[in-house]
């Protein structure tokens, strides 16, 4: 398997290359050159097998070349034997054909575990075997930070770097990376927003000098092997519902379009998904897109939602690719464009071809209060407010009741106090046992200005295990 850039201009790597590369060297994302497509017959022999085992199916083409099937074999089942939930992604029902797959039973009750717990053990294993050390800058709005920690705490050959926007996550988010201590982590608070952290990490990936010759590997979910990872829950929920046979159909809570993006190409390889819906809170950048083919960067604003605070949609970029029949030189100039002007417009047909697969909506904090407070007082289920705006999405979007409609549940309601509490449930949320003293735990935590230099500083001193690198 060989990636090329969406960009056109930097080099195809194999797997074991792109894992560590991040961003292309021309500013775009890698994707597969060619992806691989099952069939239906294929698909329907993987009903009932353990979710280690259907991942190994759904990404062994993604990794072959690279990684031994029994290396990875023995990967995946160290990877999701840490999830709490035998089922691994659980579906629960929530009206007659209305499902929420629950993301959230992973170490730090977030979908991005599924990746990152992957990624970390990714990263142990090629750099053992390269013999490397690597510094990891990350950037979060929430979520991706204590998952990407979480997985990467224990690897040998890794220093990571966090950065958040100060004051604009939860407690429960910020607790779950400020209080794991080792001489490899290191939480930064910038004095910014998301998008400020993240052209931070895309900027220091771009001039890499500041580390002195060791190499930058990204967590965010420009690196392919968040995307891969993602795309086995889609056919495990399709399988639990009667897919192949029959279509189902996505509601899904995205800032950063890495996660829908997942469903995408799960569909490209075979699983019939009748439609993909991207569910927005008010930084609806792509649902105004969606909607009316308009991507307009514009104020980027706090909410309840905060892991969907995010203007600029970095995955964003991968879809256009396809949508302009992969040409990578198209891409860099919409990309130039949107930087020098901040938006752009599509051709008309490109735009109602990819409408055909998606819907969109944005939902502010008022509708997500009241979704949260209707869905617990018909079932009895507790959602996050991301979640909470998925199932709105596919109330208000749905094309047919017919269909399946699976909303993916990304987060657990603890990590997010302050919107249960405005929807007025009046549940009391407790932490699962292993988190259950988080808030007696000592934090360590670097507050810095909004300035890359300082930043980038600050990584170079305290890289390498605390010594200067």
């Amino acid at each position: 398997m060989r990636y090329i850039s969406t960009r056109g201009q930097a080099p195809a790597l194999n797997f074991e290359d792109v894992l560590l590369a991040g961003l292309a060297t021309d500013g775009g994302l890698y994707v597969p050159e060619n992806l691989p497509r099952f069939t239906q017959e294929e698909i329907a022999s993987w009903s009932g097998l353990p979710y280690h085992e259907l991942a190994f199916r759904v990404m062994r083409p993604f990794v072959t070349g690279s990684i031994p099937d029994a290396d990875f074999k023995k990967i995946l089942e160290e990877t999701y034997g840490v999830f709490s939930h035998s089922a691994i992604a659980p579906l629960r029902q929530l009206n007659g054909n209305e499902w929420v797959l629950e993301l959230f039973h992973g170490p730090t009750l977030a979908f991005k575990d599924f990746a990152l717990q992957l990624l970390g053990r990714l990263l142990d294993y090629v750099l053992a075997k390269r013999g490397e050390r690597v510094v990891i800058i990350g950037a979060t709005s929430g979520d991706t930070g204590s998952a990407a920690i979480e997985g990467c705490k224990h690897c040998e050959n890794v220093d990571i770097f966090i950065l958040h926007p100060h004051k604009r996550v939860s407690e429960v988010q910020r607790r779950q990376m400020t209080t794991i201590f080792g001489d490899n982590i290191h939480n930064i608070a910038i004095e910014g927003n998301f998008d400020d952290c993240q052209e931070m990490v895309k900027n220091s990936f771009a001039d890499q000098s500041f580390l002195k010759g060791t190499r930058l590997v990204a967590v965010n979910s420009i690196n392919w092997a968040r995307i891969m990872a993602q795309i086995v829950y889609y056919f495990h929920a399709a399988l639990q519902l009667g897919g192949p046979a029959r279509s189902v159909s996505f509601s899904v809570p995205t800032g950063n379009f890495g996660d829908i993006f997942a469903g995408y190409l799960a569909r490209n390889m075979g699983l019939p998904i009748n439609q993909l819906i991207v569910a927005t809170n008010r930084n609806d950048i792509l649902h105004r897109f969606m909607s009316g083919n308009q991507y307009v960067k514009e104020t980027l604003h706090a909410t309840l939602s905060p892991s969907m605070d995010i203007m600029v949609s970095s995955n964003f970029e991968r879809l256009l690719f396809d949508m302009h029949g992969r040409n990578g030189a198209a891409i860099a100039g919409l990309m130039d464009n949107f930087k020098q002007g901040g938006g752009f417009s599509v051709e008309q047909e490109r735009w109602t071809e990819t409408r055909k697969l998606f819907d969109s909506l944005a939902v502010d904090d008022a509708q997500t209060c009241e979704t949260i407070a209707e869905v617990y007082a018909q079932t009895g289920e507790l959602l996050d407010p991301h979640t909470a705006i998925g199932v709105k999405a596919a109330r208000e979007c749905r094309r047919s009741l017919d269909i399946p409609m699976v909303i993916l549940g990304t987060a657990h309601p603890v990590k997010f106090p302050e919107a249960v509490e405005k929807a007025g449930v009046g549940k009391a949320l407790e932490l699962p046992t292993h988190l259950a003293d988080l808030f007696e735990r000592e934090e360590r935590c670097t507050v810095l200005a909004n300035d890359l230099k300082a930043v980038q500083a600050f990584v170079s001193q305290h890289g390498n295990r605390g010594k200067p690198l």
